[in-house]
């Protein structure tokens, strides 16, 4: 499958980026440090599953302050499950960091990814942290984009440049994600940068709106991670006034936070573990909302939808089974599906047989009109492969 554009020189001015390896996975970078030299208003929403990892349990109690410095990252071992030595360890992290960087330790927060259940290396660990303090560069987002991976086959980068009271600005966003991918605040991990000067509250709003119709309108595989977390951080490096949610500019910001969240929620989505094709699921003629989401999601999470599309077999009846135990109150006599803009059911029937390429294209679009409303939803999904199966049976070894 076609991998997007990544944008590997990426400058954010007064943030810095590091990534190296530490020794916690076998291969590659494995510890992530992103840093602002000036103190940054930060947000976040985190992981809605009842077991937490230690990381995110310090980070909700730390962002209540709505002030940070510095964010450090381990891959490898998601420090979850693992009692009050996790949550000395976290800490512990973040000590050390703040000591290397001369910052509060109270404004570093902490993020891991990997297997749930084993302690840190914190002997690794601690030697680690204060030469990625010492390779910190303005240059190095591709870096820290790397350190973050696990089972990810690249690097999940993405900015834009917006001008802001004739000034140019710049946000930008790094994530990491290909399984465990069904959450309901946040993805995975992901972590967002600007040099604009932005309002707690305005910060927060937009971050919230983002990540609801991006990463919260995706799923791999029905499952949700114990360390999901999504941050934003705004240094106000560009010396604008403050945007607030009533200033002109404002809503030029919360689409630009909106667009990065987007495209990193399709990255993710691309690189689906063992993925082949990526899946926009729209469902539209709800009667609400809620509906429409939910329709939606049923599909996206079939298995038997999934791995049909890989198959290539247009198997629309799969589709219709998905939208019939989806819980929402449908009428069969209303419904029509499109998949990549081939008409394949009018009202509850089949109506064209499907061309033999149609789902040859790394892209598939299934269109559902529930016939009932005006209300519509989108989920992105990925298809299931036997690479999946490989990669997950195997992953504690």
């Amino acid at each position: 499958m076609k991998k997007p554009k990544i944008f590997k020189k990426v400058i954010v001015s007064g943030f810095k980026f590091a990534g190296l390896a530490s020794g916690i996975k076998k291969t590659g970078k494995d510890l992530a440090l992103i840093f602002s030299e000036s103190p940054a208003n930060i947000a976040g929403v985190f992981t809605t599953n009842s077991i937490k990892a230690a990381p995110v349990k310090l980070d909700i109690r730390r962002i209540r302050s709505q002030k940070g410095r510095a964010i450090i990252i381990n891959s490898g071992n998601a420090n979850a499950c693992t009692g009050p030595q996790g949550l000395k360890d976290a800490r512990e992290m973040a000590a050390i960091t703040a000591g290397s960087l001369g910052v509060p330790v109270g404004q570093v927060y902490v993020a891991s990814t990997g297997l749930i259940g084993r302690p840190l290396p914190m002997r690794k660990i601690r030697k680690a942290i204060p030469k990625a303090a010492g390779k910190l560069s303005s240059g190095s987002i591709s870096d820290a984009a790397s350190a973050i991976m696990t089972t990810d086959t690249f690097p999940k980068i993405f900015s834009r440049k917006i001008k802001i009271n004739g000034k140019t600005a710049t946000v930008a966003g790094i994530a990491k994600g290909a399984g465990m991918i069904c959450p309901n605040m946040a993805t995975m991990l992901s972590f967002m940068v600007t040099d604009i000067a932005v309002s707690t509250e305005a910060l927060d709003s937009a971050l919230r709106k983002a990540v609801n119709t991006s990463f919260n309108k995706l799923t791999i595989d029905g499952d949700m991670s114990t360390n999901d977390t999504v941050m934003v951080m705004a240094n106000g490096m560009l010396k604008n006034t403050p945007l607030t949610r009533r200033s002109p500019a404002y809503k030029k910001f919360e689409n630009a936070i909106a667009g990065i969240a987007d495209n990193l929620s399709r990255m993710i989505a691309l690189d689906g573990e063992g993925a082949t094709k990526l899946i926009n699921v729209s469902v539209k003629g709800a009667r609400t909302e809620a509906d429409a989401e939910k329709t939606a999601r049923s599909i996206a999470d079939s298995l038997l939808v999934k791995t049909a599309l890989y198959g290539q077999e247009p198997n629309w009846g799969r589709i219709m089974a998905a939208v019939g135990y989806s819980g929402v109150r449908v009428s069969e006599q209303k419904i029509s599906i499109t998949v990549n803009n081939c008409q394949l059911v009018r009202r509850g029937a089949g109506v064209n047989r499907a061309p033999k390429n149609l789902l040859s294209p790394d892209e598939i679009t299934i269109t559902v009109d529930l016939g009932l409303g005006k209300k519509a939803a989108r989920v992105l999904t990925c298809d299931l492969t036997e690479k999946y199966i490989k990669i997950n049976a195997g992953y504690m070894t």
